[in-house]
């Protein structure tokens, strides 16, 4: 079943959690995010193939390269969010999307809202966080 999205809808915490509306907005809300990030992706494969001039001068050619090095990092940041967008679909068809994987309690909307993708309830990640900060430092 698909909802049409009111466009003024706000998921809010009055209402009951990952109810069909609020799965319908958060589906749509990662589905433009992918959308803008392919359409950046072609956008960036265009002008890669554009700019693959000769130039003469060392100085210019250095320049494009680290310019060119810097929007393949970044294209492969982004290869891994669609990854991590495809996931979160994937648990709205599943049903356990918007629920922590390490406590299994609901994460905030305003989290969600602000981070779709996210898997942990900020308490869940803060404690991961720690956690890596110790290890990190020995």
């Amino acid at each position: 079943m698909v909802l049409m999205m009111d466009r003024e809808y706000r998921p809010s915490e009055d209402e009951p959690f990952m109810n069909e509306e609020q799965k319908a907005y958060f589906r749509q809300k990662l589905l433009r995010w992918k959308d803008d990030i392919l359409r950046e992706s072609r956008e960036t494969i265009q002008h890669l193939q554009t700019e693959n001039e000769n130039h003469p001068d060392i100085a210019d050619r250095a320049s494009s390269e680290t310019d060119r090095s810097i929007e393949l990092r970044a294209r492969d940041r982004q290869r891994k969010l669609i990854s991590k967008i495809d996931a979160a679909l994937a648990r709205i068809d599943e049903g356990t999307y918007g629920y922590c994987e390490e406590t299994g309690e609901p994460i905030s909307i305003r989290r969600l809202d602000a981070r779709p993708i996210a898997t942990l309830s900020i308490e869940a990640q803060e404690r991961h966080e720690r956690r890596e900060r110790v290890y990190r430092d020995e």
